[in-house]
């Protein structure tokens, strides 16, 4: 398994950091629009247009 570099480490910390944030900020508009961010950004990653918009 291949180790992550730091920045990549810092940059997931980041991610999860902000979404303990959002839950704790108890708002459902905020949980929602997050959620909703997470399945569309994870939906277009696996169609790979992520790869194609950069690559």
């Amino acid at each position: 398994m291949r180790r992550r570099g730091l920045v990549s480490q810092m940059y997931r910390a980041a991610r999860l950091a902000n979404d303990v944030s959002t839950l704790a900020s108890g708002n459902p508009h905020r949980i929602a629009r997050r959620a909703k961010n997470k399945i569309v950004g994870r939906a277009l990653g696996r169609a790979g247009f992520w790869r194609r918009l950069w690559g």
